[in-house]
């Protein structure tokens, strides 16, 4: 269907090299999106499964917890593939400790990486995207951690708070332009982040009781949700924030 088609369309995924940011980046790839792929660790799994789909791909490394590196490779990736229509702030860190205990500078890590980096490439994509006209896209990785508390991992919550803030704000200020800003919200989904979780069976027995679909997520549960965020589909739509978690949140 023409409404979902991202045909001439390319897309810039941070954090795609796995996870949710590859299964994003490949059904992008599968509406006819190029991939413009970030991140530190190598990314020829998410290069050969675009380009086998007839897909350009473009490969960046960046510290997305410095700022200077983010503006370079912002303006790298416009230079290389001539313009980006749709931003997926994907990329996160966690760091698993008590409140009382946890260090502030893994705090900032996190928050640099998971918040700062997103409000940052949301900047440069806005302005873009006014400066040339585009109506461009802006997807956010919240979490189910932007609506609950959550054990020992409190920058990571504050991090996924602030997502949906940054969603409504930008949203509230660009929508007038044409650009939509919107976030997926995942909820307990089976990557590498989440393996100490959902490879034992003690501890992940509480989210299966929980789980009305019957089982965890995979990273190609995003393919249709982020396809419908960043075509015609979704021109309406700004603002909101889209729980992908097996009716976690709805139990």
């Amino acid at each position: 269907m023409d409404l979902f088609s991202l045909k001439g369309k390319t897309a810039l995924v941070t954090g795609c090299a796995g996870g949710i940011g590859r299964g994003i980046a490949e059904g992008l790839a599968r509406a006819g999106a190029d991939i413009a792929g970030v991140d530190l660790q190598p990314l020829d799994g998410t290069r050969e499964s675009v380009t086998a789909l007839g897909r350009r791909f473009y490969a960046f490394s960046a510290d997305l917890s410095d700022t200077d590196a983010v503006a370079a490779m912002w303006g790298q990736a416009l230079a290389e593939t001539g313009g980006i229509d749709i931003l997926v702030n994907n990329a996160g860190t966690q760091y698993r400790e008590g409140v009382c205990d946890f260090p502030l500078e893994m705090f900032d890590r996190v928050m640099a990486v998971n918040l700062r980096s997103a409000y940052q490439l949301s900047q440069l994509a806005a302005r873009h995207y006014i400066g040339t006209g585009k109506k461009g896209k802006i997807i956010n990785l919240a979490s189910l951690f932007s609506t609950f508390g959550g054990l020992n991992v409190s920058a990571y919550t504050c991090s996924k708070h602030g997502m949906v803030g940054l969603t409504r704000a930008f949203s509230n200020e660009v929508s007038r332009y044409g650009i939509t800003v919107n976030a997926l919200a995942p909820g307990y989904i089976a990557t590498e982040m989440t393996r100490s979780i959902w490879s034992d069976p003690e501890k992940r027995r509480p989210m299966d009781e929980r789980l009305p679909i019957g089982r965890w997520g995979t990273p190609e549960d995003f393919a249709g949700p982020a396809v419908f965020l960043a075509s015609a589909a979704s021109d309406y739509v700004t603002g909101i924030v889209v729980p992908v978690d097996g009716g976690y949140t709805a139990r």
